[in-house]
């Protein structure tokens, strides 16, 4: 993974390299959640995972604006995260719909925790973009009751969904540990301890499980 564009104050290296990451992220959910539309099984799912993939790309064109006023290039800064997103949604390829909305529900959700945590060491004005392009209630909310739809019709494909869900959060984890470690974030972690003796990186990746747990049991699914 190449660097980010290098910045004289470490914040603002940090900040630099954290809007570009999200860019990235936005982006590639635009274009999967358009790809993956494709394949629904009914029109409204088409039209309902199309307005989920036209938001997503509401969210890229917020980050690039921002990163435009800040005077950056926006193919700079998201360059050094293209590879290790393309490849971790080349790792993880679904096989069918329902995985592929599983996808979106682990990936983006566990994503959108670790990028709002790793930006409460940021700037106001950073910090509140970070939170207002993460994916919406709306959003969850759909794919949690699409899902929940699919596993009440056929209850076989829980089995399978919740052990495809497990893949995925183990692949969102090791990339959060590859960027923490490579952008030294984990002081944001701070902001997530449960007490003065835990570890930041620990902290953080509880809580990112913790939530993960909370969103498959709310499908019924075992984390």
């Amino acid at each position: 993974m190449r660097q980010a564009p290098a910045s004289k104050k470490p914040q603002d290296r940090y900040e630099t390299a954290l809007l570009g990451l999200v860019a990235y992220r936005e982006l590639s959910a635009f274009e999967r959640l358009s790809s993956d539309a494709r394949f629904s099984p009914t029109l409204v799912d088409r039209e309902s995972l199309a307005r989920l993939a036209v938001a997503e790309f509401g969210h890229y064109e917020l980050v690039r604006e921002h990163i435009a006023a800040k005077g950056l290039d926006i193919q700079e800064t998201m360059e050094p995260f293209i590879e290790s997103i393309d490849a971790l949604h080349e790792r993880t390829k679904p096989g069918d719909w329902y995985e592929s909305l599983i996808k979106a529900y682990v990936i983006d959700e566990v994503s959108a925790d670790f990028y709002r945590a790793i930006s409460q060491q940021l700037g106001d004005e950073a910090r509140t973009l970070v939170a207002s392009v993460q994916t919406s209630e709306q959003q969850t909310g759909w794919l949690r009751e699409r899902l929940r739809l699919s596993l009440c019709d056929d209850p076989r494909l829980a089995s399978r969904l919740a052990l495809w869900g497990r893949r995925l959060l183990g692949e969102a984890l090791t990339q959060a540990r590859s960027i923490g470690e490579q952008y030294d974030y984990w002081g944001a972690a701070d902001a997530v301890a449960h007490n003065d003796s835990t570890q930041p990186m620990t902290a953080l990746f509880a809580h990112l499980v913790e939530n993960h747990s909370r969103r498959m049991s709310a499908l019924g699914l075992t984390a």
